[in-house]
C-alpha cells in the first residue's frame, strides 16, 4: 500500500479541504496559549504559579466542554452546534485581553467552555470523507498535521509576543481561531452518512448507556494513560536537560521527539493490519523506559526519537478504534470524551511527574509515567479481549436501528 495510500487521501477535495481549515483553527490555538502564559507574567505582572492557574482553569473547562460540544454536534449539526460558539468566544475575546487578571481568568474559562470542538468536527469530517479502508490512513495524516501546528503554534506565539504587545498578540490569536472556526461553519463539512441525518438524528437521543461499553471504557482509559506518559516524558526531558546543565538543548531534544512521532504517525498510517491499541501503549510505555539509562543528551535525544515512533500512532489508534467502538450517531459526544480523557491524562501527569521528578531526580520523570502505562496496557488488553456486557456496535446503523435493537 505504501505511500499510494496518502496519495488517494489526498486526491479526496473535502480530505484537502478540512485538514488546511484545521492548521487555520489550530496553528493561532496554540500560539494562544504561549502568548496568554507570557501576557499574565509580563503586561499582567503576575507570577508564572498565576499564569499556570489561568492555563490549569482554562483547560479544565475544555475538558468539561468536549463531551457536551460533541453531544450537541451529533444532535443538531455543525452549523447549528458552533454558531453560538463563535458568537460566545468573540465577545469574550474581544474584551478579555485588556482587562485584569481576575477578569481574564473569568472570561477564559467562559470561553473555553464554549470553544469549537474543532478536533471533533476535523476527525469526523475526515473519516466520512473516505471509505472504511482508508480511515487509519486520514487519521494518521491528521495526527502529523496535529505535530505540525503544534510545532508552528508555540513559535509563531513567542514571535508575537517579542515584537508585540502581549495583549494585541493574544487578541489577533484568538480572533485568527474563531476565523477558522467561522470559515469551517462556512464549508460545513458533513460529518456523517445523510441517512442519519435530518430531524430522525435530532428526535431520537442515543442514551450511554447503548454505546459506553467496556471496550469503549478500555480505549478512553488507555487514552487517559497515553498522555500521562507524554507528559511525564516531556517533563522529565527538561529535568534532565537542567540537570546536565543543557538547557538550551531543551528545544532541539523535544524536536527530535516529535520528529519520531511524525515518522511514527506516517508508518502507522500505511499498516495493512491495525496495531491494538494496548500494544501500541505498551511499546509508547516501555520505549520510554531505557530513557532512564541515558548518560548524556545525545543518547536521550536518540532514545526519544525511539519512544516517538508511537506517540502520533496510539492516538490515531484510540481514535480509530473508538470510532468503531460506537455508532456513527454518536461519534461527535465519544471523541468529545476522547479529548477529555487525553486532556485528564496530562492533567494527572504533570504533577505525577513532578512529584516523581521531586523525589527521584529527573529518572522519575520517565520511571513511574511509563509504569503507569504498562499496567494500563494490560488493563486495556484484557478489558478489550474480554466481550462480556459490550453490545455488537455497527458504526453504520442508524438510529431506527438502535432504538429498535
Amino acid at each position: 500500500m505504501g505511500l499510494q495510500a496518502y496519495r488517494d487521501v489526498l486526491r479526496v477535495r473535502d480530505v484537502r479541504r478540512v485538514l488546511l481549515l484545521s492548521l487555520v483553527m489550530r496553528v493561532p490555538m496554540w500560539a494562544g496559549m504561549v502568548i496568554m502564559t507570557l501576557h499574565v507574567v509580563t503586561q499582567l505582572g503576575r507570577s508564572y504559579g498565576a499564569a499556570g492557574l489561568l492555563v490549569g482553569v482554562a483547560t479544565v473547562a475544555a475538558t468539561i466542554s468536549g463531551p457536551w460540544r460533541g453531544r450537541r454536534l451529533d444532535r443538531v449539526g455543525l452549523r447549528a452546534a458552533v454558531l453560538p460558539s463563535l458568537v460566545i468566544l468573540a465577545a469574550c475575546w474581544s474584551v478579555a485581553p485588556f482587562v485584569g487578571y481576575w477578569a481574564l481568568f473569568v472570561l477564559a474559562f467562559v470561553a473555553n467552555l464554549f470553544i469549537v470542538p474543532s478536533f471533533s468536527i476535523v476527525r469526523q469530517a475526515l473519516m466520512h470523507a473516505v471509505d472504511d479502508s482508508r480511515r487509519r490512513s486520514v487519521l494518521a495524516i491528521d495526527s502529523v498535521m496535529v505535530e505540525v501546528s503544534y510545532m508552528i503554534g508555540p513559535a509563531v506565539g513567542v514571535l508575537l509576543a517579542t515584537y508585540w504587545v502581549t495583549s494585541w498578540a493574544l487578541f489577533a490569536c484568538e480572533l485568527a481561531s474563531i476565523a477558522g472556526g467561522l470559515l469551517m461553519w462556512i464549508v460545513n463539512p458533513p460529518l456523517r452518512a445523510p441517512a442519519d441525518e435530518g430531524t430522525e438524528a435530532v428526535s431520537h437521543a442515543v442514551p450511554a448507556r447503548m454505546w459506553v461499553t467496556r471496550r469503549v471504557v478500555a480505549v478512553l482509559s488507555m487514552s487517559a494513560a497515553a498522555t500521562v506518559v507524554l507528559t511525564g516524558t516531556d517533563l522529565g526531558v527538561v529535568s534532565a536537560m537542567r540537570s546536565m546543565q543543557h538547557q538550551s538543548w531543551i528545544g532541539w531534544e523535544l524536536a527530535v521527539w516529535g520528529l519520531g512521532s511524525a515518522v511514527g504517525g506516517l508508518i502507522y498510517g500505511v499498516l495493512r493490519r491495525p496495531v491494538p491499541v494496548a500494544v501500541l501503549l505498551g511499546l509508547l510505555a516501555g520505549t520510554t523506559l531505557p530513557v532512564v539509562l541515558a548518560q548524556d543528551a545525545f543518547t536521550i535525544a536518540l532514545l526519544l526519537f525511539v519512544t516517538g515512533l508511537f506517540c502520533a500512532p496510539i492516538i490515531t489508534a484510540t481514535v480509530d478504534a473508538l470510532s468503531r467502538a460506537v455508532p456513527e450517531r454518536v461519534r461527535g459526544e465519544a471523541l468529545g470524551w476522547h479529548g477529555a480523557a487525553l486532556t485528564a491524562g496530562s492533567a494527572v501527569g504533570a504533577p505525577l511527574a513532578g512529584v516523581a521528578i521531586d523525589h527521584a531526580g529527573w529518572h522519575g520523570g520517565f520511571t513511574i509515567p511509563a509504569l503507569i502505562g504498562l499496567a494500563a496496557a494490560l488493563g486495556g488488553a484484557a478489558a478489550m479481549r474480554s466481550r462480556r456486557g459490550d453490545r455488537l456496535l455497527k458504526p453504520d446503523m442508524t438510529v431506527s436501528e438502535w432504538v429498535d435493537a
